[in-house]
């Protein structure tokens, strides 16, 4: 499906090669101040031709409101995003008319539907995530509002060169609580906070480029502020729905969430969060289940890490078959990401924004049904 959340909603359309993408957002507060430069920042972020580690097409991403706002402010109707897509070049995509893209989404969208988009991946192309950027800029300019709400993603990790993202790494925490974006961003092309990593990363993907092959990366995300009581146990517990949203965007292949796997190696006498008092209410001395107990948000900062893959398309030679069965080898054309991390940023920091904006209105929900019957 199409759609994302239950009480703030957002529905994306479009494919890579047609005349726009974008999304209508449903559920958003009425009277909050809303204009095209509150969105763009974010896309603008994701936009591809940023640098010489991002696919070379050249797209402003310029978004246009529809619908939803009037004199800047929104209306609690439908907010209709637009982008157009200007930067187009199907003939890139002829030779694969023939072959499915291995590891790509080709073959498995076309038994599906019976038919595919023609040029580049259609749904499943990176494209399609700009619908979800705008809906969650402004899902975090309505959790910034509500509770001063912080998203800060970053990368830290790209093939084998990985930031140490070990709960018990005291560094490491104390990155997550004060990264800021700016940070981020004048980290450089990779995005990534810690310098000396940051250079290395960025060689790795200058390496993989050079010969037309591609490679993967992490992307950790925190997220301050959260109110207490978000999450709906059992099915739609907090994590269950950030997963749900991380391994929703293109070419995502892991979530682990504070501890993650590695904590399966620490005995509980030590990976349990002891409770003290702060700020008037109970918190926690360390924060190794990431902000979140029993599926509901528990006030520390909430943090994850998303596994990406090394992007699909390369321009090296790959032995596949075409779609009749017969042997043969695809050289892909066109503009590509040799990874896709330093863009995923703004997406993941998108689609936790989108989560948590929904757990935060169907918690409001709960309380207020709670105080008309007491």
């Amino acid at each position: 499906m199409s759609t994302f959340g239950t009480l703030f909603k957002v529905t994306t359309y479009g494919e890579s090669h047609c005349k726009s993408v974008g999304c209508i957002v449903d559920g958003v507060p009425p009277n909050m101040s809303l204009t095209e430069e509150d969105i763009q920042p974010q896309l603008s972020r994701r936009r591809p031709g940023q640098s010489k580690l991002s696919t070379p097409r050249n797209e402003k991403d310029r978004v246009y409101i529809q619908s939803g706002t009037e004199f800047g402010k929104t209306l609690g109707t439908p907010i209709g995003m637009l982008v157009l897509n200007e930067n187009q070049r199907p003939k890139d995509y002829s030779e694969m008319a023939k072959y499915p893209r291995p590891s790509h989404a080709d073959y498995t969208y076309i038994e599906k539907y019976g038919i595919k988009a023609s040029s580049g991946g259609g749904r499943a192309s990176a494209r399609e995530t700009i619908g979800r950027v705008a809906a969650g800029a402004i899902a975090e300019k309505f959790l910034k509002q509500a509770n001063n709400v912080e998203i800060v993603a970053f990368v830290s990790g790209v093939g084998e060169c990985q930031l140490d993202r070990s709960s018990q790494n005291p560094e490491f925490m104390e990155l997550l609580q004060n990264i800021t974006r700016e940070t981020v961003d004048a980290a450089g092309p990779i995005r990534c906070p810690i310098p000396d990593k940051a250079e290395k990363m960025t060689k790795i993907v200058e390496d993989y480029k050079a010969q037309n092959d591609s490679i993967g990366g992490i992307v950790t995300c925190v997220v301050r502020n959260v109110p207490i009581g978000l999450g709906e146990p059992a099915f739609d517990k907090l994590e269950a729905m950030l997963a749900h949203a991380m391994l929703s965007i293109p070419a995502t292949k892991g979530f682990e969430i504070g501890s993650g796997f590695a904590g399966t190696a620490i005995p509980g006498s030590k990976h349990n969060d002891p409770f003290i008092m702060k700020n008037g209410h109970l918190g926690t001395t360390t924060n190794n289940s990431g902000g979140i107990q029993g599926g509901i948000s528990n006030g520390e900062n909430i943090y994850f890490s998303v596994a990406f893959k090394s992007p699909a398309t390369i321009s090296k030679p790959q032995s596949t078959a075409t779609y009749d069965g017969k042997d043969g080898t695809l050289e892909a054309k066109g503009r590509h990401d040799p990874n896709v991390v330093p863009r995923a940023v703004p997406i993941v920091e998108a689609m936790t924004a989108l989560a948590l904006a929904d757990s935060y209105l169907i918690q409001k929900s709960r309380e207020s049904t709670f105080n008309l019957v007491h």
